[in-house]
C-alpha cells in the first residue's frame, strides 16, 4: 500500500497532468520564455507547478519545496523537489514524451518519488525501503550482465555545451558494445524506464535536482544504483548521473572515468 506522501504526491502529479494535457491542442498559442540560452519555460510549466504546490501545501504546510521555476521556498528537512514538466522541449514541438516528476527528500536522501506520464497514463512510485511500483506493477531494474548488447539512455547537456566533446567520446566508446543509445528529451523518464528495464542504463553530465530526485529513488528502489563519473555513489552534485544495474553502472563508470574530462569527475 503506498505511503501517505506518496499517494498526496501522485494526487499532484496527476493533476499536473490534466493541465498539461488539457494545453496541448494549443500548443502554437503558449507563451514561452527563453530562460537561459536554449532552457525555455511555457505557461503551462508554470501553471502545472502551482497545481502541484498547493496540493503538497494542503497536506504538508510546513515542508519545505525547490520547484523548477518558481525556486526555493521554506526550511525543514523535508524538502519536496518538483519538475512540473521534464520535457518541455518535446512538449513544446508536439514530441509526445514528458512527465511530471516530484521527489520527497529528507536531509537531502529521496525517501519518495512519483514520475507520471499523462499520455500513457503511467505512474512510477516508489518510498525507501518499499520497492518501486509501475501502476501495480512491482519494477525491477535489467537484468543485463555487461555493456554487451545493453540500451542506454542519455541526454547532451544544453546547459553545459563545453562538454559535449566529452560526452561525443563517451558515447562512442559506449556504443563499441551496447546495442544503441537513446536520447529521448526527459531524464526523469529515462531514469523511469531504466527502473522498468526498459533502458539497461542512464548517463547524462549537469543534471539539476528536480531532474534526478525521484528517478534515481525508483532506480535503487527496484534494485539498481546511481553515482557520478568516478564512481562515487549517491545524488551528485555534481549533476553528472550514471544510473542503472550493478553490472551496467559498474562498466558505463569505467568506460566514462576514460573519457571525461577532470572538470567531469569533480564531485
Amino acid at each position: 500500500m503506498p505511503r501517505p506522501a506518496v499517494t498526496i504526491a501522485a494526487r499532484a502529479a496527476r493533476a499536473a497532468g490534466n493541465i498539461i494535457l488539457r494545453y496541448m491542442n494549443r500548443i502554437d498559442a503558449l507563451h514561452v520564455v527563453e530562460k537561459h540560452q536554449l532552457d525555455f519555460v511555457s505557461e503551462v510549466d508554470k501553471l502545472a507547478e502551482k497545481e502541484i504546490i498547493r496540493e503538497l501545501r494542503r497536506a504538508y504546510p510546513e515542508h519545505a519545496i525547490l520547484a523548477e521555476e518558481s525556486g526555493a521556498s521554506g526550511k525543514n528537512p523535508l524538502t519536496w523537489v518538483i519538475d512540473p514538466l521534464d520535457g518541455t522541449h518535446n512538449y513544446l514541438r508536439g514530441i509526445p514524451h514528458f512527465c511530471v516528476s516530484i521527489a520527497l527528500l529528507e536531509k537531502g536522501v529521496p525517501m519518495h518519488g512519483v514520475i507520471f506520464d499523462p499520455l500513457r497514463d503511467e505512474l512510477f512510485t516508489a518510498s525507501k525501503g518499499d520497492g518501486a511500483v509501475l501502476n501495480d506493477r512491482r519494477l525491477r531494474v535489467s537484468r543485463r550482465e555487461s555493456l554487451d548488447g545493453a540500451l542506454i539512455a542519455t541526454g547532451f547537456p544544453f546547459r553545459q555545451r563545453e562538454h559535449v566533446e566529452a560526452q561525443l567520446a563517451m558515447t562512442r566508446a559506449l556504443l563499441e558494445r551496447a546495442e544503441d543509445i537513446r536520447r529521448t528529451g526527459s531524464a526523469a523518464l529515462d531514469l523511469a524506464y531504466c527502473a522498468a528495464a526498459r533502458f539497461d542504463g542512464y548517463f547524462e553530465t549537469g543534471l539539476k535536482p528536480w531532474d534526478l530526485a525521484a528517478g534515481v529513488l525508483l532506480v535503487q528502489e527496484a534494485g539498481g544504483q546511481f553515482g557520478d563519473f568516478a564512481g562515487r555513489e549517491g545524488i551528485p552534485a555534481s549533476g553528472n548521473l550514471i544510473a542503472g544495474n550493478h553490472h551496467i553502472v559498474q562498466g558505463m563508470t569505467e568506460v566514462i572515468r576514460a573519457h571525461a574530462t577532470a572538470a567531469l569527475l569533480k564531485a
